[in-house]
């Protein structure tokens, strides 16, 4: 039974009746009929347990029959019981046999073990090796200050343990580098907004559009309910940031978070000149980067804060090779890249949410009322049997039932979606840490962190998600139910035992879920002030490759021989066109833009202050709307900036290319399908 109030603040509390028959685990709505609630056993047994959980957590015993009143407190006593209904769900369909438990084991660290492995995840493995390579010197040459700090504190406990043990002789940091102090210490950036050359500056101010619908990305309460709307810049280093210190506490076992979608802020980032960067948009080469980067920052953030960055050492566990559940993202996606090339999301994953998406959005409780725990088993025998056959009926399952296969192919991943490494270290920021900004942030650097299968997976589920929030008017699950459901089968490993302190984090694991869903746009674009320095690492790496090759007498030969042959007055017929930016005839300020799938592939474009990336598509697109490829129509084309001091970025369409164009003169311009 489900039941509406509102309070003197007119806030819709949402509550649902705690021995209502849809709250039984393991049964379906619809054949409540067929075990009675007051006469199960397993039903009782199920309740009893939840509420001795509810108990033990919030020091209050559970009312014997659903009750609420304008207080705080008195909505407290209750708020997780969602969330607790469906751990015991999840026990449950374990002890009968319809999934199997891998325990995740989790590693104890040795002296000076976490910094090493910090060091090589952050693309530093030169520091422990000592050897000279070419990539650890251009990151260095990237950092900001409270970035290099954070690097330097590691690197010294590091070289310190080894002192301890009389491991063996540790090269200093100054012998790789050149550096002549007295301690390991590495050049930094001046932090600053993005200048329009791309280049972090000093003394320089932001330069803001002004605001209009289409010139920021709108991230927060949907309209309607009242909520602090504050500015997020990605244009400077969050770690660089913080000036002031916020104030930590420890959160008391008895403090909940706000349930309120108002007690959300609306946070909105203002687009720069080079507009925004979806995550998808970059070279998988820059996107390695951006992870060593985003590593480094999450590190500065945390120091910066007071705050220590805890992290898991799992154990790997090795899924199986076939089939569709308990198989790794990377296994399933290449078995399916072999039937859809290019395929992103698992297709047994894409199935089960378009299922749900056209059939289950509207079904009340859809995700928190169960189904029938044996025809889920048997559903998921068959899928294991007939998927790839295409000879599986869908229209034989029900809503209930999909949402029971979803969640269970999200538990039984031998490596959870949202990797653990750094999950403690979210949850202490959460509770030492109320300001939602500075979580947001935190979060937003740990998605820039996931493996690409993961975090393509994990954005589709979110859309998925946010669609059930949009619908709640229907299915009576707002965003507070849905982060609670879906919070266990995330962040409760498999074959873990909820203890004292887990238990008391489900809240704050509650709350996680809450912030991917509402502001899963934020989240999946790339900060601006990463993207700046991947252009600084490629342009030291450049510039290093440059100054081998000046010693090399082999390949100075080889370039002489190449001149001569160019300054030859005839030229062979077929000879190779040399790029758009060694062409000496494009003036300053003009680029040649290439779309291979029109009819007109090439265009020189006169580059002013105000052309944007959407109007070079809209030129092109005006010039070529008749004679254009057949397997470009009812495709986005996007405008991509390939080559010179970036891999391949997809433009927003926002971006001004002017300002694009100095950050990267020497770029190629083309126009082809946006990924999907």
């Amino acid at each position: 039974m489900t039941m509406e109030m509102k309070d003197s603040g007119s806030v819709v509390l949402t509550a649902y009746h705690p021995h209502s028959p849809a709250r039984i685990p393991g049964v379906e709505q619809s054949f409540v009929q067929d075990i009675p609630p007051s006469h199960s056993p397993a039903s009782r047994k199920s309740l009893s347990r939840c509420r001795r959980i509810n108990r033990m957590l919030s020091n209050e015993s559970v009312p014997p029959a659903f009750s609420r009143s304008n207080s705080q407190a008195s909505m407290d006593s209750t708020s997780m019981e969602d969330f607790w209904y469906e751990v015991e769900s999840i026990k449950e369909s374990r002890e009968d046999g319809s999934e199997e438990a891998m325990l995740l084991e989790f590693k104890p660290a040795d002296e000076g073990e976490l910094e090493a492995e910090w060091l090589q995840d952050v693309g530093l493995s030169t520091l422990i090796s000592g050897a000279e390579e070419e990539d650890g010197q251009a990151l260095l040459s990237t950092l900001t200050r409270t970035q290099a700090a954070a690097v330097q504190k590691r690197y010294n406990t590091y070289t310190q343990t080894l002192r301890k043990k009389n491991k063996h002789t540790v090269r200093d940091v100054r012998d790789i580098f050149g550096t002549s102090d007295s301690s390991p210490t590495f050049e930094t950036v001046p932090v600053s907004p993005v200048s329009p050359n791309g280049i972090q500056l000093p003394g320089q101010k932001p330069v803001w559009k002004s605001v209009s619908s289409k010139s920021c990305l709108d991230c927060g309460i949907d309209k309607g309910s009242p909520s602090i709307t504050e500015e997020l810049s990605y244009d400077v280093s969050f770690s660089e940031s913080i000036t002031v210190l916020p104030k930590t506490q420890e959160w008391t076992k008895n403090q909940r978070f706000k349930k309120e979608d108002s007690a959300l802020p609306k946070f909105i980032v203002r687009k720069s000149r080079f507009g925004l960067t979806e995550v998808g948009g970059l070279s998988a080469e820059d996107m390695k980067k951006i992870r060593y980067l985003s590593l480094i920052e999450l590190t500065a953030f945390y120091d910066a804060l007071g705050v220590e960055l805890k992290r898991n050492r799992v154990e790997r566990v090795r899924g199986r090779e076939n089939g569709l559940f308990g198989v790794p993202l990377t296994v399933l996606l290449e078995n399916d890249q072999k039937k859809v090339p290019g395929v992103k999301v698992p297709l047994i994953f894409q199935k089960l949410l378009l299922k749900l998406e056209e059939t289950g959005l509207e079904t009340e409780g859809i995700l928190r009322v169960p189904g029938s725990a044996s025809r889920v088993k048997n559903l998921h025998q068959e899928l294991e049997a007939k998927f790839y056959e295409d000879t599986f009926d869908w229209d034989q399952v029900r809503n209930n039932d999909a949402a029971g296969l979803l969640k269970m192919f999200i538990r039984e991943l031998p490596s959870p979606l949202f990797t653990v490494e750094y999950l403690p270290a979210f949850i202490t920021l959460v509770e030492k840490i109320s300001k939602i900004k500075l979580q947001l942030q935190a979060l937003h650097l740990l998605i820039m962190l996931m493996p690409e299968a993961n975090r393509d997976t994990a954005k589709a589920f979110l859309q998925f998600l946010k669609k059930v929030v949009a619908n709640e008017g229907k299915n009576k699950m707002n965003l507070w139910n849905v982060s609670m459901i879906v919070a266990p089968n995330l962040f409760i490993y498999k074959g873990k035992r909820a203890n004292q302190q887990e238990m008391q984090a489900a809240a704050t694991t509650a709350h996680i879920v809450r912030l991917l869903i509402r502001y899963q746009d934020i989240l999946w674009t790339v900060p601006s002030f990463l993207i700046s320095q991947v252009r600084k690492m490629n342009e030291a790496a450049m510039n290093n490759s440059k100054r081998q090759l000046m010693f090399d007498k082999g390949v100075r030969k080889l370039l002489r021989r190449k001149t001569m042959e160019r300054e030859r007055p005839e030229k062979p017929e077929g000879a190779v066109t040399f790029p758009p930016y060694l062409q000496s005839d494009i003036p300053e300020g003009v680029i040649r833009v290439y779309a291979p799938l029109h009819s007109k592939v090439s265009m020189a474009i006169q580059l002013n202050g105000q052309t944007k990336a959407k109007d070079i598509l809209a030129r092109f697109h005006c010039e070529n709307s008749c004679g254009s490829s057949q397997n470009m129509r009812g495709q986005i084309q996007s405008l991509h900036e390939i080559g010179g001091n970036i891999g391949q970025h997809c433009l927003d369409p926002d971006a001004f290319m002017l300002d694009v164009y100095h950050a990267n003169p020497h770029a190629e311009w083309v126009i082809k399908p946006k990924a999907s």
